[in-house]
């Protein structure tokens, strides 16, 4: 009796379909190197929104310090009266300090030190801006505040304020912000 080899067990080339499970060393580099080269890609990507995001949120923080700040002065000037620019009374042509008699008959005075907008309140002097404002100018313009028997005019403030918000680390961002305060009480 003659043998012979069965047909599975003859060495020669493997085509595809009869080839093991596993991947060649090639296949397995050129997959973790396009898989590095996506997440290298995404993780910048990544880096980049992160940046950006610090960014926005130190601006809003300014912004939202400077408005609270604003929003503050402008309500004190609202339910004041006597109202003083600069010690001129009326000033059309604009000031950088103002004064009023606050509600509860206290004088007080807003002005900027050291890029810091103050409040003093008698002699008590507090800063109203936190660090991340920066003021470079703050004006006011006040008109109706002399008392004539005839002037039915209402005193009202307008006020201009322009500086840096910081934005992070060597970051700034600049604003102007114009906004105006009428007197609630009757003048007359």
């Amino acid at each position: 009796m003659r043998y012979t080899a069965h047909p599975s067990s003859q060495r020669g080339p493997v085509s595809p379909k009869h080839r093991g499970g596993g991947y060649t060393l090639i296949e397995l580099i050129i997959a973790v190197g396009l898989f590095s080269l996506v997440m290298t890609l995404a993780s910048g990507a990544y880096l980049v929104m992160i940046s950006l995001n610090r960014q926005v949120q130190g601006i809003a923080t300014g912004i939202n310090d400077l408005s609270f700040a604003l929003e503050t002065m402008t309500r004190d000037i609202r339910t004041g009266s006597t109202y003083n620019c600069g010690g001129l009374g009326d000033c059309p042509s604009g000031a950088s300090s103002f004064s009023f008699k606050n509600k509860n008959g206290d004088q007080v005075s807003y002005s900027v030190s050291s890029s810091v907008l103050q409040k003093t309140v008698g002699t008590t002097q507090s800063a109203v801006t936190g660090p991340s404002v920066t003021i470079s100018s703050l004006t006011f313009y006040v008109f109706g505040s002399h008392r004539v028997p005839s002037d039915y005019e209402q005193p009202r403030v307008t006020i201009i304020v322009s500086g840096m918000v910081s934005a992070g680390p060597g970051k700034t961002q600049s604003f102007t912000v114009e906004t105006g305060a009428t007197m609630r009480g009757s003048d007359i």
